[in-house]
């Protein structure tokens, strides 16, 4: 059993148009292996893409800001998304 995907968790693409860039799960589903990505950029948040998990790597970094956005507001800004994934990219030195 794969491990169910947090908010705020970074994921990185590997099928579709946007394969080998990352994302942000926004929204879990609880009955079907979906989640709700977007990055800030070219997938807004108003507008997240439905992803299947099997198309999907998740990554073993969670972010605190958008989890803790998302519980109190709901929402989160796509500025912040695209600070997240910069900042983890810089980390894993892509």
């Amino acid at each position: 059993m794969r491990t169910m995907p947090q908010i705020g968790q970074i994921v990185k693409v590997l099928r579709g148009k946007d394969g080998g860039s990352y994302a942000v799960v926004i929204g879990v589903s609880e009955h079907d292996p979906y989640v709700w990505i977007a990055d800030g950029d070219k997938r807004r948040f108003d507008q997240p893409k439905r992803k299947n998990l099997l198309h999907l790597e998740l990554q073993p970094e969670t972010s605190n800001e958008v989890a803790s956005s998302m519980r109190e507001t709901g929402r989160v800004t796509n500025g912040k998304l695209r600070y997240v994934i910069q900042k983890f990219v810089e980390r894993k030195g892509e």
